[in-house]
């Protein structure tokens, strides 16, 4: 019997814990796509020298490290909800700092508490898949600058090829506890136009949505929206 956990369990913490043991390199290169192989990268964020930027949902902080290394940010935050992610984060890329700052905090207190902190911020199948859009869009767009910006990777339609979902409703997909007992989470799939209406309800402006198709076939495999929106400036 699958099981339906409260918001307590840390759902993450086997995600990325093989490569953690293995890979403790800065990656050298950033892609938004799900099969992290294609498409345009960090250049999508626009220049970042001396820029504030956030990471939602970041996880081991892999694509926050490149960011802190390649691209001469003032800071890099990398937020994650999640205490195993947040501790394989701090034992990987640590030494980074201050350029790159490594915070466990779910997206949306964070965002509340920084109003006007960020020049840009950025999900990739991060925080914006797995957080109420309606409450994390508008908490987004209070932490950014006048004229910041908000990019994001999120998947186009369901890993079992199901289409995306025409309102903002999110679907329960597995997961497992930190002992190992299925249980399931919440992850929005949403059609384009639905983040369109979405972020322009939370105030955002010149919004672009693209799509980078799957390199490859078989299962777990998905095109990715790109989602682009500014803060008014």
């Amino acid at each position: 019997m699958v099981r339906v956990t409260t918001s307590t369990a840390d759902l993450w913490h086997h995600y990325g814990r093989a490569r953690a043991t293995s890979d403790r390199t800065v990656p050298a290169t950033f892609s938004w796509s799900w099969g992290q192989d294609t498409g345009p990268g960090p250049e999508v964020l626009g220049d970042l020298t001396g820029r504030c930027v956030g990471d939602l949902g970041a996880g081991t902080a892999r694509h926050a490290a490149h960011l802190a290394v390649h691209h001469q940010p003032a800071e890099v935050t990398a937020i994650d909800a999640s205490p195993a992610q947040h501790a394989m984060a701090t034992d990987l890329y640590a030494h980074l700092a201050p350029r790159l700052r490594i915070v466990q905090s779910d997206a949306v207190s964070h965002l509340q508490a920084m109003p006007g902190a960020y020049d840009a911020l950025y999900s990739i199948f991060g925080a914006v898949d797995f957080t109420d859009p309606r409450e994390l869009l508008p908490a987004a767009a209070t932490s950014l600058k006048p004229g910041g910006h908000l990019v994001f990777a999120t998947l186009a339609h369901y890993l079992s090829g199901t289409p995306a979902q025409p309102d903002a409703v999110a679907a329960d997909i597995p997961a497992k506890t930190p002992d190992g007992e299925a249980t399931a989470m919440r992850r929005w799939v949403l059609q384009e136009h639905v983040w369109t209406k979405l972020l322009d309800q939370a105030g955002f402006t010149n919004i672009t949505i693209d799509v980078l198709p799957a390199t490859n076939s078989g299962p777990r495999t998905a095109d990715t929206l790109l989602v682009s929106a500014y803060h008014p400036s």
